[in-house]
């Protein structure tokens, strides 16, 4: 067992993060891993932290003291910061540059590790630059984002970039039936439909209502018969994501809110001090922030999972031989690329790619689906 158990298909990355965490006399301070969806970004820059940490040789043995408590979140010099919400502003920041200032207290490094850094602004990107540029000498900085472009330049050049790649297949499933007694059948397919995203690939594999909403958006080219059935389907697709974000965010929701009324001061009754609504308004707006992101994020894996199909279309098109990524939609992947062309498959998967931007870019979900579903339509 070691701190690099759960990187699947990454073993160059493993060779470049264990090589520096044996070699730290000369170690960067600054790191930026990158890779698509699903490929292990947060979960790399976690077994290097606790590599880092590790009191053992070889580092990151995965069951000293500090390798457990890296991995399970409780290690006092590592400061993970998750943005919520959409965005992660200036004042966060500044609180976060602040506590990256101080000396470790009992590991060899005080480590933040940032997830989804790119969701920091512009003004939040330019208080960590200077902490990036001149951090003290026992801090490192572990940044994830999907691509390094999703960075400001000045700080990506700072930094040293890990990339990697979308896992094997082969390798995905052989974590789920290894780690998750999943029989290899529903183990491959949950892989493939996944295109590589190992958390993706467990919920397909082992919730049966996740696989009812991937089977039900994969029903909806089939469904485009006309304008009616295109607009229906937006609105079945946009609703779908709003019920997953509750069912994600609702019970966090409760339990904060729960915790900061008590924590105020909340009466037998009921009833909350003098003072304490400002408090109770930012957390509620914190809430909103994050059940838009994960709104936004159902939505986006949907969307994927529709680029997908039309994916498996364009490779019978095309003729290139390689494995369809819905293997059970076979047959009606056969037809629709023998009624179509590839120039209107490729324009229908441009279509899902906007509407991707036009989501991140704020424009309302309902409207930007709708077009979606309408192009689809016509192709």
């Amino acid at each position: 067992m070691s701190v690099w158990d759960d990187l699947v298909g990454q073993e160059p990355v493993v060779a470049q993060l264990s090589s520096a965490a044996e070699n730290d006399g000369g170690l960067a301070h600054a790191w930026l891993f990158t890779g698509p969806p699903g490929a292990g970004r947060v979960t790399a820059a976690r077994a290097f932290a606790a590599a880092l940490q590790c009191e053992e040789v070889p580092r990151g043995c995965g069951h000293c003291p500090s390798c457990h408590q890296v991995l399970q979140g409780t290690h006092a010099d590592i400061e993970v910061v998750r943005p919520a919400g959409l965005s992660y502003g200036a004042a966060e920041a500044r609180r976060l540059v602040l506590r990256a200032s101080s000396s470790p207290s009992g590991g060899r490094w005080q480590i933040v590790l940032f997830e989804d850094a790119d969701r920091a602004t512009e003004s939040a990107a330019n208080v960590l630059l200077k902490a990036i540029e001149e951090p003290p000498a026992r801090t490192l900085w572990l940044l994830c984002t999907p691509s390094p472009d999703d960075l400001l330049v000045t700080i990506k050049s700072r930094c040293r970039v890990v990339t990697l790649r979308t896992p094997p297949v082969a390798a995905v499933a052989d974590v789920l039936v290894l780690r998750d007694g999943i029989d290899r059948e529903t183990a491959e397919s949950a892989a493939r439909a996944a295109q590589g995203h190992i958390g993706q690939a467990r919920r397909l594999a082992t919730n049966p209502e996740a696989r009812e909403r991937r089977a039900a958006v994969m029903s909806v080219p089939r469904r485009l018969t006309s304008v009616g059935p295109a607009v229906a389907a937006a609105e079945a697709i946009v609703k779908a994501a709003e019920a997953e974000a509750k069912v994600r965010t609702e019970e966090l929701d409760d339990a904060e809110t729960s915790a900061m009324r008590k924590a105020l001061g909340e009466s037998e009754k009921g009833r909350m001090p003098r003072g304490t609504a400002g408090a109770l308004k930012d957390l509620a707006d914190r809430q909103k922030s994050r059940a838009t992101r994960a709104k936004r994020d159902a939505l986006d894996r949907t969307l994927l999972d529709l680029a997908s199909y039309y994916r498996d279309v364009l490779t019978l098109q095309l003729g290139t031989g390689s494995e369809l990524l819905n293997v059970d939609l076979a047959p009606e992947l056969r037809t629709s690329a023998a009624d179509g062309r590839p120039e209107d498959t490729l324009r229908r998967l441009d279509a899902i790619m906007a509407c991707r931007e036009r989501l991140e870019l704020n424009v309302n979900p309902l409207l930007a689906v709708e077009a979606l579903t309408l192009a689809l339509r016509t192709g």
